[in-house]
């Protein structure tokens, strides 16, 4: 074989291989999901955000709760017969008000069971669209995050502030027009934070809860875990599934050239102290 053929073998194996890898992945995960429906008798819908990478350029491109996202999930869930449950696994840095808001409103207007799930994390908007569900469950180690809303990337409360510890004539206009629209937001999502959580508790609670969760009370990428939720008043479960766990292994992330976490991927469990024994003696 000449060099030649060689070279085109290589090429064409380099530009195949990662659409039947995608292929692979995508089989695998359909039959994992199919096996949480069957198990459950529900429908299962996914949407998981990782950091993707170029094929070409190698640029990391964070994937966020967009348009998108919100159609698919809006049609998925007008696919499913009013008695059919409903389980949404969720990973999501946050995204979009639009579209997460569209998604929580799909999700309240099912007349079944809705679970989400957080295997890992769901922040900001991810949030907002767990609270729309009947139980969120959690991993352990999983962790949910603050709703407050952003405004040209930083904190509608910060800004604000910010007009509050100046005097008026040493605001700028940009700054005092960012100002109005942080107002805006923040009285528009925590209306729309207390009326989903007045689901679930007594209103006056609902308000002081959403107030907590929109007003900037921790920074945006505040870590609020299971028992924090649980102590909020969150309707939290860590039952969490092992199915679900084995559905995200099929979400790798890209490859870096040397990886930065290790380990033998098969599970450890402490020999039992008889057994041990026992073998000692066999040896």
């Amino acid at each position: 074989m000449s060099l030649t053929s060689i070279f085109w073998i290589f090429i064409i194996l380099v530009l195949v291989l990662p659409i039947l890898q995608r292929k692979f992945l995508e089989s695998r995960r359909l039959g994992a999901m199919r096996a949480i429906e069957r198990r459950r008798k529900s429908r299962v819908i996914a949407m998981v955000h990782r950091q993707e990478t170029m094929s070409l350029l190698g640029f990391p491109i964070m994937r966020f709760i967009d348009i998108n996202d919100a159609e698919e999930v809006m049609r998925a869930v007008r696919l499913t017969a009013d008695d059919v449950p409903i389980d949404f696994i969720i990973h999501t840095p946050g995204g979009l008000v639009l579209p997460t808001d569209q998604i929580a409103s799909a999700l309240l207007r099912h007349p079944s069971k809705v679970t989400v799930f957080v295997p890992h994390y769901a922040m900001s908007g991810g949030t907002l669209i767990a609270l729309a569900a009947d139980e969120i469950v959690m991993a352990p180690n999983a962790v949910l995050g603050p709703i407050d809303p952003q405004v040209a990337g930083m904190p509608a409360a910060s800004v604000i502030k910010v007009t509050e510890l100046k005097r008026p004539g040493q605001i700028d206009d940009q700054t005092l027009i960012m100002a109005d629209v942080a107002r805006k937001a923040l009285e528009q999502l925590r209306e729309r934070v207390k009326n989903i959580l007045a689901r679930h508790m007594e209103i006056h609670a609902a308000d002081e809860l959403a107030v907590k969760l929109t007003k900037g009370t921790w920074t945006h990428d505040y870590a609020i875990t299971f028992e924090q939720a649980k102590e909020l008043g969150f309707t939290v479960s860590e039952e969490m599934p092992a199915e679900i766990y084995q559905f995200m292994s099929y979400f790798p992330q890209p490859k870096r050239s040397e990886p930065t976490v290790q380990y033998v991927p098969v599970p450890y469990r402490r020999e039992a102290p008889a057994e041990a024994e026992k073998g000692a003696k066999g040896d």
